[in-house]
Formats: structure tokens, C-alpha cells, sequence
């Protein structure tokens, strides 16, 4: 039988405070575990940016986890003298409660870096199912009878008592801070003469009294002071780590009540968060249609224009309708069982607005161009059956997960539509997605520097010693392995030492808020009912407090809105080419495009142009081309000379780390001096496009439905089964597909040696729907490169003009291999 805890923590400043905690979220859940502590509480300093995460963690781990927040309030005499109040969130009610006060106080009363809320704010709202702790000597109680004022510490406590009638309680600290003994009897004194409760809290800003200097670290750091520094305002103490029950019963064992309070306070907090449950934005079908009817409708109207321009012959046309048919006819189904027609009719109406008001759009990007249905709404630009696209690599009817469309806009135009969608949904439901930076080896080695007194290039020399490796996180214990002179200095170099143990201590750590470079969340309401919203000091743009994960793990869908400059080079140079002559190639808002039939349009250029893969691709003559500028890339041109769209699609997946072992392979296949040969018929249909070599995921895909049996949706679980190489989880897997394979007639060896190159290439496979739209805008700069270099160039160096490099590069390139004048 479990024994009653005789303490619980309510007030711990986790690394999400930014500026003074360094508490990591599991550690902190494990020491609370450890300790038998049956709830823990979040109160990071004026955010919840960790709430999420926590939340999660303290369930998975039987802890219960109480939500709240440490708040700065307004002192309405002195604004240089701001107090504090502990919230914690009793209810969902006291949830919303303190998701409005955060944002108000990010939005309308920010001062000095500090998210302040106003107590008439309190009196407006509502304590609807918040408790408040008073904050001990921070809090306008505290600050009073630390004053000797007596009458206003009573006045402030009588206010908030009446403001959380049966939820204040006045807060008792012994850290070992100056004025503590003092504070605690008068408090005690004030508590007994107006019948309130007292509280035991610890401000828990670090685990370990050993983890002392690294925070006092991580508060200059954040301050721009130096450890050494006397002038230095300490306002925190050695004794401020994770106490136990034990030490904290001894600490108040005076004042027992105290103690049960912190107890029956978490007894009292039962804050249930709904998580895993999408929730669409609201999208007005027209009057007397379901989204489903309406999807289906817009559906079937796209497909019926695009398909004559896809096959202008009649007797063609009529051939492949019913093919097309199905096919949209199964991703309408899927789309609506999962409940997602919603989600394509929003994106597809903001891309269609952008497209009319004269905002450039990509072509699509990521798995989203495998859908016809999205293809028929206009939402992508590639006929997916043409490129052996497929659907269910982007939304698996077997594996429900929300749809994620990412789409590139003109840079210059980006922020229009964001503005278009807000005007839409209500600004109060449309804000972007938080991020958080966090403090990585090279940088925190800087920062330890800095704070240690280093001058800047003895603290540069050691940075420098941390290897750099694109794309990978080199941290500081793969540093010592991969260079022995770092590992030599620590060891022989008291300083270094310490300097390095503090970074280590403080190394991944969250070191500040930034905003995702495309994320855009569109709720259906308030935004403030799902997460409160953050904004930086000086900033406008409002930002949600949970990051991409966080906000959808609370339900709300995710846009991703990128800005891609190559969008408005294109656009630019079509404008030049049909005479557009408006400054600097910007289009004036609501400008529209000339679409007369005279006009160059670059989506009816042909993909097999024969100068464009000769002049262009083949000769390697690709400054400026999207995606193949790279000596590497020009390099691989120069030997595969491509001379279809296919190749094109190809290169663009093969060129990265992993999947360039494979190009000599497809390079010697694709000029005959290596032969193709496949291990069962069945497979040219599939690789044929690539010589034979797996290079896409969809191939992989198709190869366990055609050989293997399984259906797509199937076959893209199997694809990530074999992008996590789980060995349990292949055993199962290579079971179930040499035994779909034996049925449809292959011998066993030879349908296990199609699973080991399955295996082996679904690690490098890459994304086909991602590299086709992205090999398409690619062709659309080579084509106006070979036919219209001199508009092309100059679209491009106005892109780019505060950029001296490429200024060069550009000039040099147009003059030498274009014979154009600048």
C-alpha cells in the first residue's frame, strides 16, 4: 500500500524559462519518480513552452503532471519593481484562463523584456479554475512586509483573496535567501489574522546542488554578465535543486500545514489535456453541400479541364479516363473516410488566391505531389500518374496521420497570403509556429567562454577545435573522440576543464525562441483555446508557445507556407518576356497575369526540349539553374549528360550524402557500358525510368505490391519498417514478403535477394513526388536559360543584387558562356 507523500513540487523553472533554469524535462520527472513524489509541477518563468512535452512525459512515467506558469505582474506604482504570482491550472477552464493572460501580456504589456500581466486583468477574467501562490518575497505581499508595510501587505493579500476566493495562498521559501526568517513570521502572522492558507514551495531552478555554477552560467549568459562580476545582482542560491520529500519535511518541519498544503494543492490540480484529436479550421462549403460533396465536385471539375490538356488526342483522352477516373475516385474515398476534405479544400483555396492575385506558386514539394486529387484542385502542377507518383506515400489509408502540404510561394509575395488566410480565419485563429535554438557544442563553448572572462580569440581557438560536419550534430563528448588536441588541453589545462564542464553541463540546453521558417497554424477559433501565443520584444508576428510537434499533438493543423526566391526569378522573367515593364519585377498587388493567348506561359512549356537538355543540362552550363549550380552537380551533369525528364527526377534524388554511391551505377547503365539486368521481369516496368537502380521510395513501394502482394498502404509501412531497421520488425516483414512473392511465382532464394536490395536501398531511397516537382522548376530555369537567357539573367541578377558574389558569378557566367551584355 502506497504511503501519502508528505510534499509535492510546485514551483520548478525548467530550460523553457530561457533565462535561469537548466532542469531537463525527463530528469526532472525521473527525480520526482525516484523520489516516490506522485505529481510534479511545470511553472516555468511567464510561458508554457514546455507544457506539451512535459505533460506527456510525467503520464508516461505515472507522474501527474500539474500545469501552471510563474507570472510577472505590473507594479502599477513602479514599473522597475515588477512582482510575481504562481499560477496553477486547477481545471481545463484555468487552462484557457492562463492561455488568454500569457498572451495578453506577450501581446499589449511587455516591459523590458518581461511579459507582464495586469491583476485587473485577473478581476476581468476570472480565476475560472486557476490556484495562486502568493511568491513568497518576490510577490507584492512579500515586497510589502519586506518594506514594513504592514497595512498594504494585508490590503494586496485581502485583493487577491478576492480575486481566487478559496485558491490563494501565501507562499513560504527557504532557500537561504536574505530576509527569509523575517518574511516567514510575518507572513505566518498575516496568514493567522486573515484565515488564509500557507503553502512550502521550492524554487527549483537546477537537479543537483553540483549544477549551481553551470546555472549561474546560463543566467549570465542570458544577462550578458561574467561569473566574476561583484556588481553581479545574485538572486539565486546553492540551495535551489531538486530537494526530496525527506529534506523538504525537514526544512518545514515547524510548519507542518505548510507541507500537507503543497500536497493537497496537487490533489486539487486535475488539468486534462485532449491530445492526438485533429481539429480542421472551419471551411464554409457553398449552402446546401457536405465538404465531402463539395471536394468531390471540385475534384471532378479539375480533372475535367486538365485532362484535355494532358492528352489533346481524343482517342488517347478517351483511352486513360478510366484509369484517371479510379484513381480519383480512391483518393476521394480515403480523403473523406479520414475526415481530411476539409484540409485539401482549405490549402487549395488559399493556393488558388495566390495564383489569382498574381503570387507565384511552386509546383508542389514533398510526397503531396502523388495526389491526383490535389493535382485536380490545383494545389500541385504534376499529373502524378504520368511519374508513377503515389498517393498513398502521402496520406496512407492504413496509417492515419493529418496530410502535410508544404508549399513554396514568391518570396515577395509569401507574406500576402499568410495576410489573405488571416482575413479568411480571423486573425485571432492564424499565427505562426515557435521554435527554440538550443545551446549546440561550438556555440556553448563560446558562450561558457564569454561568461568564464575568455578574451574572444582564446575562446575561438578551443571552438574551433569542435569539428564541423554538414547536417550532423557533432556534440562535445564526439568531439574529444574526433580531435585529440581538444581532448589533450582539457586534460592538461585546469581552465579548459573547467570551462568545458560547464559547457557540457549546459550543452543542448534551449537558448532561445525564434519562429519556424514556413509553419502556419490555422485553429477553428481562438487560438488561445488550444495554446497562448508568444511575442518577441519589439516584434508583431505573433508565434504559438508550443513548437511543430506540440501543436499538433493539441490538435491544430499545420500549414507549411515557404518562401522560395527561385518562384520569383521564374516570375520575373516571364513578366520581361511578355513585355512587363513595372519596377524591379515586383508585381503590384492585385495585378493579375496576362493570360492572352499570345502570352509565354511557362506551364505549357514541352519537358523534352531537345536545346534545353543539350545546351543546358548536358554541357553542364547550369549557373543559375535551380537545384544543379553546384560544382559537385555539374560535375554529375557532365558525366550522366541527361537527355529526359526522368533523368532530371533522378539526379535531383541522387544527389545527397548516401544515394551518390549509386550514381556511377545509373551513369554506366544509362550509356550502355554497364548492363541493366533484373532479377525477375516484373521489375523493368519499375526501374526501367532509372537503369535498374532503386532510387525512389515509390519504387521500393511498388516492388512489394507487384512481387510482394502487399497493398500500398502496406508497402509504405514496410518502407519506413526499413528506413528504422528495427530486426524484429524486418524478420516479420521479410516473411510476409517472400511468402506474398512465392505465390505469384518467384523462387524463395530469389525473393529473399530482392528483399536484401529492398533493405539496403530503402535507406537511401528518396522522396519521387518531392525530386519530380522540384526537377520541374528546375527544367522551367534551364528552358528560359536556352531560350530566353537575356530575360532570364536579368531576373535573376535583380534577385540577387545584394549580393556582390553572385552579382560576379552571374555577370561572368551571361558574358562568357550567353554572350550577353550587361
Amino acid at each position: 500500500m502506497s504511503t501519502e507523500p508528505v510534499f509535492i513540487h510546485l514551483r520548478l523553472h525548467s530550460e523553457y524559462s530561457i533565462t535561469d533554469g537548466i532542469v531537463r524535462l525527463d530528469a526532472a520527472i525521473a527525480r520526482a519518480r525516484q523520489d516516490a513524489m506522485p505529481a510534479l509541477a511545470l511553472t516555468d518563468l511567464s510561458n508554457v513552452f514546455g507544457l506539451v512535452k512535459f505533460y506527456k512525459a510525467s503520464r508516461a512515467a505515472g507522474i501527474k503532471p500539474l500545469a501552471g506558469c510563474d507570472v510577472w505582474v505590473t507594479n502599477e506604482q513602479n514599473r522597475d519593481q515588477p512582482q510575481r504570482l504562481l499560477l496553477l491550472c486547477r481545471s481545463h477552464a484555468g487552462y484557457l484562463a492562463l492561455c488568454e493572460l500569457l498572451t495578453r501580456a506577450f501581446r499589449a504589456n511587455q516591459y523590458r523584456g518581461r511579459a507582464e500581466i495586469r491583476s485587473a486583468w485577473l478581476a476581468e477574467i476570472g480565476s475560472r479554475g486557476l490556484i495562486a501562490l502568493s511568491g513568497a518575497a518576490r510577490g507584492d505581499v512579500g515586497q510589502a512586509l519586506a518594506q514594513g508595510n504592514v497595512k498594504l501587505a494585508r490590503e494586496s493579500a485581502l485583493q487577491w483573496q478576492s480575486i481566487f476566493p478559496d485558491a490563494y495562498y501565501l507562499e513560504l521559501q527557504r532557500t537561504g535567501a536574505i530576509g527569509e526568517a523575517a518574511y516567514i513570521d510575518q507572513a505566518l502572522d498575516l496568514a493567522s489574522a486573515l484565515a488564509l492558507p500557507v503553502v512550502a514551495t521550492h524554487p527549483v531552478q537546477f537537479l543537483d546542488p553540483a549544477d549551481y555554477r553551470a546555472h549561474e552560467a546560463r543566467v549570465c549568459i542570458a544577462q550578458g554578465y561574467v561569473l566574476g562580476d561583484r556588481r553581479r545582482k545574485k538572486e539565486f542560491t546553492e540551495q535551489q535543486y531538486f530537494k526530496s520529500q525527506a529534506e523538504m519535511a525537514a526544512l518545514f518541519a515547524d510548519i507542518p500545514e505548510a507541507l500537507a498544503n503543497s500536497v493537497e494543492i496537487a490533489k486539487r490540480c486535475n488539468l486534462e489535456l485532449e491530445l492526438g484529436k485533429n481539429r480542421l479550421p472551419n471551411y464554409p462549403p457553398p449552402q446546401g453541400m457536405t465538404l465531402d460533396e463539395y471536394l468531390l465536385d471540385q475534384a471532378r471539375i479539375g480533372l475535367a479541364k486538365k485532362l484535355p490538356l494532358l492528352f489533346p488526342d481524343e482517342p488517347l483522352h478517351a483511352a486513360r479516363l478510366p484509369e484517371y477516373e479510379a484513381r480519383l475516385a480512391f483518393e476521394t474515398n480515403t480523403i473523406m473516410q479520414m475526415g481530411f476534405s476539409g484540409y485539401f479544400l482549405i490549402v487549395a483555396d488559399f493556393i488558388n488566391w495566390a495564383r489569382q492575385n498574381g503570387v507565384p506558386v511552386g509546383p508542389g514539394r514533398g510526397s503531396g505531389a502523388g495526389s491526383l486529387v490535389a493535382f485536380s484542385l490545383g494545389i500541385t502542377d504534376l499529373d502524378p500518374l504520368r511519374y508513377d507518383l503515389l498517393f498513398e506515400r502521402f496520406l496512407n489509408p492504413e496509417r492515419v496521420s493529418m496530410p502535410d502540404f508544404d508549399i513554396d510561394f514568391c518570396q515577395d509575395g509569401r507574406d500576402r497570403v499568410i495576410d489573405y488566410v488571416k482575413q479568411k480565419y480571423g486573425a485571432e485563429s492564424v499565427s505562426q509556429i515557435v521554435t527554440f535554438g538550443t545551446m549546440a557544442a561550438k556555440a556553448v563553448v563560446r558562450d561558457v567562454g564569454r561568461v568564464m572572462g575568455w578574451n574572444y580569440s582564446r575562446t575561438d581557438e578551443l571552438a574551433k577545435l569542435i569539428p564541423f560536419q554538414p547536417g550532423k550534430l557533432i556534440t562535445l563528448a564526439m568531439a574529444r573522440e574526433m580531435e585529440p588536441r581538444l581532448k589533450e588541453r582539457e586534460e592538461t589545462e585546469d581552465e579548459t576543464r573547467e570551462l568545458l564542464e560547464l559547457a557540457g553541463q549546459l550543452e543542448g540546453l534551449t537558448r532561445n525562441v525564434g519562429m519556424h521558417a514556413g509553419g502556419v497554424l490555422i485553429a477553428p477559433g481562438r487560438l488561445t483555446e488550444f495554446t497562448p501565443l508568444y511575442v518577441a520584444e519589439g516584434a508583431d508576428s505573433m508565434v504559438s508557445q508550443f513548437d511543430k510537434d506540440d501543436v499538433e499533438a493539441v490538435g491544430l493543423v499545420k500549414f507549411d507556407f515557404l518562401g522560395l526566391t527561385t518562384l520569383t526569378i521564374l516570375d520575373w522573367a516571364v513578366r520581361y518576356i511578355n513585355g512587363g515593364k513595372n519596377e524591379g519585377g515586383r508585381m503590384e498587388e492585385g495585378e493579375s497575369r496576362d493570360r492572352s493567348s499570345s502570352a509565354f506561359d511557362l506551364s505549357a512549356i514541352p519537358l523534352d526540349d531537345a536545346e534545353t537538355y543539350r545546351c543546358i543540362f548536358a554541357s553542364a552550363n547550369v549557373i543559375a539553374v535551380f537545384q544543379f549550380e553546384s560544382r559537385g552537380m555539374r560535375d554529375l551533369l557532365k558525366q550522366a549528360k541527361p537527355d529526359r525528364f526522368e533523368d532530371i527526377i533522378a539526379l535531383v534524388a541522387l544527389y545527397r550524402p548516401g544515394p551518390m554511391d549509386l550514381i556511377p551505377d545509373f551513369v554506366a547503365r544509362k550509356h550502355g557500358r554497364e548492363k541493366v539486368e533484373y532479377l525477375d521481369p516484373r521489375l523493368e516496368t519499375i526501374l526501367g525510368p532509372t537503369y535498374g537502380v532503386m532510387v525512389y521510395q515509390e519504387q521500393v513501394m511498388q516492388i512489394a505490391q507487384v512481387i510482394g502482394g502487399y497493398s500500398l498502404g502496406s508497402a509504405d509501412l514496410l518502407r519506413r519498417a526499413m528506413g528504422k531497421k528495427k530486426p524484429e520488425e524486418m524478420a516479420l516483414q521479410r516473411h510476409i514478403f517472400v511468402n506474398g512473392a512465392l505465390e505469384r511465382g518467384m523462387r524463395e532464394g530469389r525473393a529473399s535477394e530482392l528483399f536484401n536490395l529492398m533493405e539496403k536501398f530503402a535507406g537511401y531511397g528518396f522522396n519521387k513526388s518531392h525530386a519530380a516537382a522540384y526537377a520541374l522548376i528546375a527544367y522551367q530555369t534551364a528552358y528560359l536559360k536556352a531560350h530566353f537567357p537575356a530575360e532570364f539573367m536579368a531576373a535573376t541578377l535583380s534577385a540577387v543584387m545584394a549580393d556582390t558574389d553572385k552579382v560576379q558569378l552571374y555577370c561572368n557566367d551571361s558574358a562568357e558562356t550567353l554572350g550577353l551584355t550587361i
